[in-house]
């Protein structure tokens, strides 16, 4: 019979789909139910923003916290400098301190949504592995850690194999991660009694690693716990869309287009999106689920304006819905949609349409923006485009232009005073 956890955090995440594996489900389970417990999630520095790849550990942190136990966010300002190789085809391009000290301040505003940083039993606590990392003897490593490590075994773990099988060049550089990230959980149990680390699934062989490392350097017993690997019903890696990565960062992605993101997912995974990415309850998670016909496009709003109220706080969520049904069920162009704003230097005597389009991102290149059009999938002011070569003057914007790419993404295009 499987085990059945009685902790509040194993219960919810379970019931919710956040469990992958355990390395001691009954284990941690009692662990967890003694009292506060540290539990961590790593991230290399390696973007400006997090991702909404990233948001279900986020909020299993959160969950974490909710259920009264203390999340670290481990800040990889050491490991960045490395790289993590795993299912990757190609080496990580190497960043310097300067831009990984910028991501990690980015990262970190992004985390202060969810999370509660402050000197209590159970705030979260930022850290960063340079602290421990920089300043390392390399020969000293080798000898007190380095020792500890099979490459036998090391060669065997999937995320390896899988680069060495396709005869893809694997660097000592990166070939050192695994050790690296194992001796962050033997550091941060040391300095701080954290038990548990946590990810996604694709971090199994290195979180192995690490509980292997400080049971036979310090005997502790510590644990590792992952979440699935998510895809879209149709197949897609959560996260992507035509226009890229879906930002955690109201910078680099506006309030509207991530409310739209979600707006726009797919019957079949608006109750599970609704079980991880918000804190709706469980049985009202699995009600708007089950909705079918029109009635599930109302879940996918409530899924659009939790997960953005979470992020932005709930009026950007309500303009962003304010926006939608301004755009979709009136026909206007709504306040909050993207926009681009242009001179009437950068006009010139005119630029064209499939520019535009490009311009504004509803398109990733010329080329595309013109197979768009030939398609029928474009639209000014809600009038369909079938001239990619149209040119547009700036009298042509004496009002917001609308622009369309099919029927859910939408861009404005402003004239400057």
């Amino acid at each position: 019979m499987t085990y059945q956890p009685k902790s509040d955090f194993l219960q919810i995440i379970r019931a919710r789909g956040f469990l992958a594996d355990c390395t001691d489900l009954q284990e941690l389970d009692d662990k967890l139910r003694a009292g506060v417990t540290p539990a961590y999630i790593g991230y290399d520095a390696t973007a400006k923003s997090l991702h909404v790849g990233h948001l279900l550990n986020i909020m299993l942190l959160r969950w974490y916290q909710k259920t009264g136990h203390k999340p670290i966010t481990l800040m990889g300002g050491g490991t960045t400098k490395v790289g993590d190789p795993s299912f990757r085809a190609d080496e990580r391009p190497l960043l310097d301190a300067a831009a990984i000290d910028g991501n990690i301040a980015g990262m970190s505003r992004v985390f202060a949504r969810y999370l509660r940083y402050d000197d209590s039993a159970t705030g979260a606590l930022m850290l960063n592995n340079a602290e421990w990392l920089d300043g390392l003897n390399y020969l000293e490593f080798l000898r007190d850690i380095g020792r500890h490590f099979s490459v036998n075994r090391m060669l065997s773990f999937e995320s390896v194999k899988s680069r060495l099988d396709r005869e893809q060049s694997l660097s000592f550089l990166e070939f050192n991660y695994m050790i690296l990230q194992a001796y962050d959980f033997l550091e941060l149990n040391r300095r701080y009694g954290c038990l548990l680390q946590m990810g996604g699934s694709d971090q199994w062989g290195n979180i192995i690693n690490g509980i292997d490392l400080t049971r036979r350097v310090l005997d502790q017993e510590i644990f590792g716990l992952t979440t699935p690997l998510l895809t879209t019903s149709d197949g897609k890696k959560m996260g992507k869309s035509q226009g890229g990565a879906i930002w955690l960062d109201g910078d680099m992605l506006s309030p509207y287009e991530f409310w739209q993101f979600w707006r726009n997912t797919t019957d079949a995974d608006v109750g599970r999106f609704l079980k991880l990415y918000t804190e709706l309850p469980l049985e009202e998670c699995e009600r708007l689920g089950a909705l079918a016909g029109s009635e599930i496009n109302e879940a996918k709003i409530i899924l659009a304006n939790e997960v953005t109220g979470l992020l932005h706080g709930s009026e950007a969520a309500a303009a962003a819905e304010a926006t939608a049904r301004a755009v979709f069920e009136k026909g206007g162009t709504g306040d909050d949609l993207p926009r681009l704003t242009l001179s009437a230097d950068d006009i010139g005597e005119g630029i064209s349409i499939a520019q535009l389009i490009t311009r504004t991102g509803l398109a990733a290149s010329g080329k595309e923006a013109k197979r768009l059009i030939a398609e029928g999938g474009a639209r000014m002011n809600d009038a369909a485009v079938t001239d990619a070569g149209l040119m547009i003057t700036a009298n042509d914007l004496a009002q917001p232009m609308k622009l369309s790419a099919g029927k859910k993404r939408h861009a404005l295009v402003v004239l400057s005073e």
